[in-house]
């Protein structure tokens, strides 16, 4: 019977240990894209395919019955490549048809399971195809069909062309190369990185891996929690920590060269973002900022439309993407948004730190499809670390470099590792994920018992140690060691030095405006310090409120002026924690090459300028009028001036402390700690003259910015007045003789010269961080490469048959 209506499900395969009825197999075994279907006389009982064969479909990892539980069945040939055959469409990302009406279906046999496809050399496998010298169709040394990499809609490779018996022609080679020819190899050799121990030797993260990823693939790189993903990635994309000593040959196209911006990008595991914008602001600026001026405006945002429609964040556009303040975007659209950012310009190599965290088995398939088709399309070199991919993801990757413990367990074709597993003893049991099956079995965080064949059993610990020296011994390890040399011969061309990346002026004009939006809608980056400082204020205004000229008012003035030197500006501390996270962002897009850190610096001031004046003038306005201060508009623009430059010399020395002291607790209280210390030197506390000589009066005395802040503002106030003597009927006291005897100010210079001092240290303070953040990136690989060819310690590598500790 012939059912047009029907929709054909998945039904499971047999168990291996349970023997099926013998009339359900018969020589007429056929397989589809989608797994094995089998012919039988009648109908079936899930469903028929109209293609006058009653068929069964198994799912795609599920095993076939064993031969131990069909002894009287020979094996059935491999049947012919089908052409069309009337089916219903079964991809799923298209609409699904529910009326009778068939449309024609192309379903070609994939790889047998007990093929070992490995892409090496002779062994070539490209775009389904493998060779292994033995060009006869049939053979096992032969050519097979082209081997679906998934079933919802992905562009594949065109494939090579062919001769009439359906087999290659001789000597065919078919690299992945980008549109320019100008793709890039990636090979690493018997890589090491060690980290100091508390014993005071060394301990291997990562102990002599080897692997290469060549254009157009993508290498996913698995294996539990701490088994060295991230640090193998970091290592390749040259991201190391100081501490972190690093062995072993890392060549792009066979050069040892570093990564330039244009060619490399890395997308981190967190998401790093301005939390106050939305998702068109972000990927904009980040267009604007990255993408040449050659490119025009209406270029740039028609680039960056649509990177976010490839992403599928087009519904969530004009959504901000969310922070503390409020709800935004899901944990799954903040790691789109990162993708979008580091993948406007189009890298040659990318690099993706557990790009799935946080999606859903969809979502993560779409995003993973969308980069492989880039990555098809164009010749790019894409290397991803994932935790617990899907098998639908699973099959997107074509190599794997799996890892446990820092060690290889396996590195190759993914559709050759379930034949490595079952060659160990290790198969892969139906109806489940074979990345679930390869993480369990590799995973010794629960040393659990692992099923080893038929009923045996076996210690994870002991499952490792069999993997991994099996591995060393394989074939495929020397498959993967000649192809590497291989590689490395070719030596390809260099790498541009020199990024496409916009012109100064382009960046400066860019982070002064992105800058400037997130400070308007951040809550607690200005607008909560203007209420503190209006609140503060009016407390010193009613404190202090009319304060009249008698004699006693002079030591008043000079309070109440050391408080808004002092305490008023002391407050700028608390917007480190937002301009920490403006110092993630800016690290994440300037490892990654985005602009430059005096755009940085340049756009940082210029943003916070109006905001510091405001706060300058509103709270200032308020406090000086009410407690009565010297009349006349120029003293009180004097007063906002020097307010101003003391604000905004305290937010250069809070990004100097960022730039050493990136955690913001921490950074707040070595802050304060450094603004403490000025407080007592800067001649209220403790008069000038009465300073101890060594060290406090020289030279902490003059670094000190309060003495210049505290001058500035006696000169502005006391000079002009008159005040009465202490004592009744004496000479009333000049404000000139309180500079000099009470206050024991310096009158040899104007009080515009403390404001241009001030300035000048915000000046210096801006320069003192651009210098320490350049310093940070020449000297890091100078002290990797001294540890490197330092005498070597003792280093601890794990062996993978030890007893783990409890």
């Amino acid at each position: 019977m012939e059912s047009t209506g029907n929709v054909p499900r998945w039904t499971p395969s047999p168990s291996p240990t349970r023997t099926p009825p013998r009339d359900t197999w018969t020589k007429g075994n056929v397989r589809d894209g989608l797994g094995d279907t089998d012919s039988t006389g009648g109908s079936s009982e899930e469903g028929d395919l109209p293609i006058g064969h009653n068929t069964r479909t198994t799912f795609p990892f599920s095993n076939p019955p064993s031969s131990a539980a069909m002894p009287d069945l020979p094996s059935p040939p491999p049947p012919p490549l089908l052409e069309e055959i009337q089916a219903p469409s079964l991809r799923v990302d298209n609409h699904i048809k529910t009326t009778a009406d068939m449309e024609p279906l192309h379903i070609e046999r994939p790889t047998r399971r007990d093929e070992h496809v490995i892409r090496f050399n002779d062994h070539v496998h490209i775009g389904g195809y493998k060779s292994t010298g033995d060009s006869s169709p049939g053979s096992p040394g032969g050519w097979s069909p082209p081997q679906p990499r998934e079933i919802l809609g992905l562009e594949h490779n065109p494939p090579p062309p062919s001769r009439a018996d359906g087999t290659p022609p001789e000597n065919f080679q078919q690299g992945w190369k980008g549109n320019d020819g100008s793709g890039i190899y990636l090979t690493w050799k018997d890589l090491w990185v060690t980290v100091p121990d508390k014993k005071g030797g060394r301990r291997g993260i990562l102990q002599g891996v080897t692997g290469y990823v060549e254009p157009g693939e993508v290498l996913a790189i698995m294996g539990p929690s701490g088994c060295g993903k991230s640090t193998l990635l970091d290592a390749l994309a040259g991201r190391l920590g100081s501490n972190t000593r690093q062995t072993g040959d890392i060549l792009v196209n066979g050069r040892k060269q570093a990564l330039s911006f244009g060619t490399s990008a890395y997308v981190t595991q967190d998401d790093t973002l301005m939390t106050t914008l939305t998702v068109k602001e972000a990927v904009y600026y980040s267009a604007q900022l990255q993408l040449p001026d050659s490119m025009s405006r209406s270029e740039k945002k028609e680039r960056a439309e649509a990177t976010i429609r490839e992403m599928g964040l087009q519904d969530a556009m004009n959504t901000r993407i969310g922070g503390w303040t409020s709800k935004g975007l899901s944990g799954g659209q903040k790691r789109r948004v990162s993708i979008c950012i580091e993948i406007l310009t189009r890298p040659k190599l990318l690099f993706l730190d557990e790009p799935t965290s946080g999606l859903d088995s969809a979502a993560s398939y779409h995003v993973m499809s969308r980069i492989i088709r880039l990555a098809q399309q164009d010749g790019r070199t894409v290397i991803a670390s994932i935790h617990q991919p899907s098998s639908e993801v699973f099959e997107l990757f074509h190599n794997l470099c799996l890892l446990s413990s820092g060690r290889t367990v396996y590195f190759g074709s993914t559709s050759a590792a379930n034949q490595f597993f079952t060659s160990n003893g290790f198969p892969c049991p139906p109806m489940r994920n074979p990345s679930d099956h390869y993480l369990r079995t590799v995973n010794k965080d629960f040393d659990a018992d692992i099923e080893q064949g038929f009923g045996g059993k076996t210690s994870t610990t002991e499952a490792i140690g069999i993997l991994v020296n099996s591995y060393k011994k394989s074939e495929a390890n020397q498959q993967v060691q000649q192809r590497v040399q291989e590689i490395c011969k070719q030596a390809g061309g260099a790498l541009e030095k020199k990024g496409s990346q916009a012109g100064f002026i382009t960046q400066c004009h860019v982070l002064t405006r992105r800058s400037f939006v997130n400070m308007y809608r951040d809550l607690g980056y200005y607008w909560l310090r203007l209420a503190i400082y209006i609140a503060l204020c009016l407390c010193v205004g009613t404190i202090y409120y009319d304060i009249g000229h008698s004699y006693g008012s002079i030591q008043a003035r000079g309070s109440m002026l050391m408080f808004v030197a002092a305490f008023l500006t002391f407050m700028a501390i608390g917007g480190f924690p937002s301009f920490v996270e403006d110092m993630k962002i800016f690290t994440r897009e300037r490892q990654n090459g985005h602009y430059g850190v005096g755009a940085f610096v340049i756009g940082n001031t210029l943003s916070s300028m109006p905001y510091l004046l405001l706060i300058s003038l509103i709270p200032g306005a308020m406090a000086y009028y009410l407690v009565g201060l010297q009349k006349g508009i120029d003293h009180f623009a004097y007063f906002a001036v020097m307010l101003f430059a003391c604000m905004l010399l305290v937010e250069s020395l809070m990004m100097t402390v960022a730039s050493i002291v990136p955690d913001f607790l921490m950074g707040i209280i070595t802050g304060a700690g450094i603004q403490g210390v000025m407080m007592l030197n800067g001649g209220f506390f403790r008069l000038p003259n009465d300073l101890p000589k060594p060290v406090w009066k020289y030279p902490m005395y003059y670094i000190a910015f309060h003495k210049y802040a505290n001058e500035g503002f006696y000169k502005n106030e006391f000079e002009g007045l008159t005040f009465p003597n202490e004592g009744p009927g004496g000479p009333s006291i000049t404000g000139d003789e309180i500079l000099r005897k009470i206050w024991q100010v310096e009158m040899g210079y104007s009080k515009w010269v403390d404001v241009g001092i001030v300035l000048g240290m915000v000046v210096l303070y801006r320069f003192l961080f651009l210098v320490i953040i350049k310093t940070v990136e020449k000297v890091r690989p100078m002290i990797r490469s001294l540890l490197a060819g330092s005498p070597k310690q003792s280093t601890y590598a794990e062996d993978p048959m030890a007893t783990p500790l409890h």
